[in-house]
């Protein structure tokens, strides 16, 4: 009789040192020590998180955002993190929803650093504003994209052309997408195709990129628990709230360093959680595979759960249909 217990043995002891392996011969890991550091977003939320992460490593941090009260107040946090008295701290109030905007703050960040180009940009600027598709206004779904794609792309095309004009060989662009960049659900349509494009670019700029040396990540967080999600929280449907009960969520300090290990790593897929490591096995298409033998393993769980996952969600939206509907009425979109 074959020994099935016996192959699946063999077979998982394979996969431990196939996994083992990857850490013994991986090549070294990126240091921000002594670099200039970009991030947008970075007066709050993740962005705040990871400016204070790379100023312990020993980063000169740039933040960008548009409330320069709440920038001040990020400086003083970097302050406090401070490794050396020879970095370098700067904050800079731009609005970042068009080209010329994201162009300006990159090249304020740019002289006020010898006039170099940064060595990593983080594009961490972004909000959400979930609710239901027949409650949206056409602003909405335009705004949407604004906040979630755009905003995070100018600055992405401001740095590629400064990086290659530079020959910035070593150079990285790191985007944050979500887990909804991998899939959806009720209450984010005007928020999961932003990211799913995120997605589409930094794997379009994986490819292009590399012919310069400049290294592409995207980040695709859980729930984070930042004054973002309480503002989303404030439109977000009922149900979408229940969905999202069984997601314990990262504060920002965790997703920074999910983030930044991430990167250190050379991963072009960057995930902080297992579930959304799960979703990135079982859809990350031609992107590379951040560990082989590991993501075979998430590719069988992906196989089993993610259908038992999925028909969870159907039953609790369609369990609300009764609901949803009265919400509707009162709103006067339907009779």
């Amino acid at each position: 009789m074959f020994d099935w217990i016996s192959l699946a043995s063999k077979a998982l002891l394979l996969l431990i040192l196939i996994y083992s392996s990857s850490f013994m011969f991986s090549s070294k890991k990126w240091s921000p020590k002594g670099l200039h550091v970009y991030i947008t977003g970075g007066s709050q939320g993740l962005g705040l998180g990871l400016a204070k992460l790379l100023a312990r490593k020993g980063a000169h941090v740039s933040i960008v955002a548009r409330n320069q009260t709440k920038l001040d107040n990020a400086l003083k946090e970097l302050e406090a993190n401070r490794q050396s008295p020879d970095q370098v701290f700067k904050a800079f109030s731009f609005s970042l929803n068009t080209a010329e905007g994201s162009a300006a703050a990159l090249q304020a960040a740019s002289d006020a650093h010898g006039g170099q180009v940064p060595d990593a940009v983080f594009t961490c600027a972004g909000t959400a504003k979930p609710m239901y598709f027949l409650e949206m206004q056409p602003e909405d779904l335009s705004r949407g994209m604004e906040n979630g794609f755009w905003i995070q792309a100018w600055t992405a095309f401001a740095a590629a052309k400064q990086m290659v004009r530079e020959n910035k060989k070593g150079g990285k662009i790191v985007l944050v997408s979500s887990t909804l960049g991998y899939m959806s659900l009720i209450g984010y349509s005007s928020y999961s195709p932003p990211k799913h494009a995120l997605r589409g670019l930094g794997d379009s700029l994986h490819s292009e990129l590399m012919l310069y040396g400049i290294d592409t990540h995207i980040f695709f967080p859980p729930t984070m628990y930042t004054p973002g999600f309480e503002e989303e929280n404030k439109t977000k449907p009922v149900i979408t709230k229940a969905i999202e009960a069984a997601d314990e969520g990262l504060t920002p300090d965790q997703a920074a360093a999910g983030l930044f290990s991430g990167v250190e790593k050379g991963q072009a897929h960057i995930t902080a959680d297992f579930i959304t490591s799960v979703f990135r096995a079982s859809t990350r298409g031609c992107a590379p595979r951040s560990n082989g033998a590991l993501d075979f393993v998430l590719d069988l769980i992906a196989l089993v759960g993610i259908p038992f996952w999925r028909r969870s969600v159907d039953k609790q939206v369609l369990a609300h249909r009764a609901e949803h509907r009265e919400y509707l009425r009162s709103k006067g979109l339907v009779d």
